[in-house]
């Protein structure tokens, strides 16, 4: 049974699953009983999601992903929010994975609350897109980390304040200020890039002048950490995997069955991380905080 139940998460449909086992072991099993032996997941795929947090993360990276579901006949997307945390060891781990209608402020306050009653703790930086909802979460829940808009998000979003035929360079050389040694170096830089391209796309630099403040944060992090960090892509590649199964399943027949999936494969994940060597070296951290304790004192 159990292997049934993994065949399913690995990415499987429940028909081609009914095909191996006929043919394998001259046996069928319906849909039904299928679907009922991945609902004997959900009691350990709850206590994954709903375990206590029982030290600090000090790095947080949010992010949802949408996915079709069927409720009362009707195909309504739903927004699967994720939280990735990185521990004082440098590992990563899954921490929450969870459902809501749609991504607003309500839903992802409500997420953050729950992580945080669960125990999260020590946040001191929080990466994730601009979303205005989940910026204004963050924010109210957790006051005390400094937020780094995604960069890759954010050089995606400069394309709207672009013309169709922009010059290549522009864009090629503002992503070069997230490969600077220090936030001195990269506003050196950006001074000489809006000088640079005020006068064609004037546009674009009003922009950035006011935003690219948001992406900047994560200079404020040990120089081994920024390419780690600046960006949502940790999770985004989970993301990806998540809708490589997805994908297979295309409408799921209900939240439940849809949770089911996207908490299986967040587990693995999150299993095959704790295995794994450490991600980042916090020791890195760790000094700077005290050697910024020590130049304040």
């Amino acid at each position: 049974m159990a292997a049934l139940a993994e065949m399913y998460v690995q990415g499987v449909s429940t028909r081609k699953v009914k095909a191996i086992t006929e043919d394998l072991c001259g046996h069928s099993f319906s849909a039904s009983a299928i679907s009922a032996i991945n609902k004997s997941l959900d009691a350990t795929l709850a206590k994954f999601a709903h375990r206590p947090l029982e030290e600090a993360y000090p790095y947080l990276i949010v992010d949802a992903r949408y996915e079709k579901v069927r409720e009362a006949g009707v195909i309504r997307s739903q927004a699967a929010l994720i939280a990735i945390g990185i521990n004082w060891e440098g590992h990563r781990q899954v921490l929450a994975v969870e459902l809501a209608n749609r991504e607003s402020q309500s839903s992802w306050r409500d997420f953050l609350l729950g992580l945080k009653k669960r125990g999260l703790s020590g946040v001191e930086f929080v990466a994730s897109d601009d979303h205005a909802g989940l910026k204004k979460a963050i924010g109210e829940v957790l006051p005390e980390a400094a937020w780094q808009r995604c960069y890759v998000h954010f050089l995606r979003n400069a394309l709207d304040y672009l013309p169709r035929k922009a010059d290549d360079d522009c864009l090629q050389e503002l992503r070069w200020m997230y490969d600077r040694r220090d936030l001195q170096e990269a506003q050196r830089d950006l001074s000489a890039w809006i000088g640079k391209w005020q006068g064609k796309y004037p546009k674009l630099v009003d922009w950035v002048e006011t935003t690219i403040g948001e992406t900047l944060t994560f200079y404020r992090l040990p120089r081994a950490h920024h390419k780690h960090l600046k960006s949502t892509n940790m999770l985004e590649r989970l993301n990806e995997e998540i809708k490589r199964r997805t994908r297979i399943v295309r409408i799921f027949p209900n939240e439940a069955a849809c949770l089911r999936l996207v908490r299986a494969l967040c587990s693995e994940t999150h299993e095959t991380w704790l295995e794994d060597n450490r991600y980042l070296n916090m020791a890195l951290l760790a000094e700077q905080k005290k050697e910024l304790l020590r130049m304040a004192a």
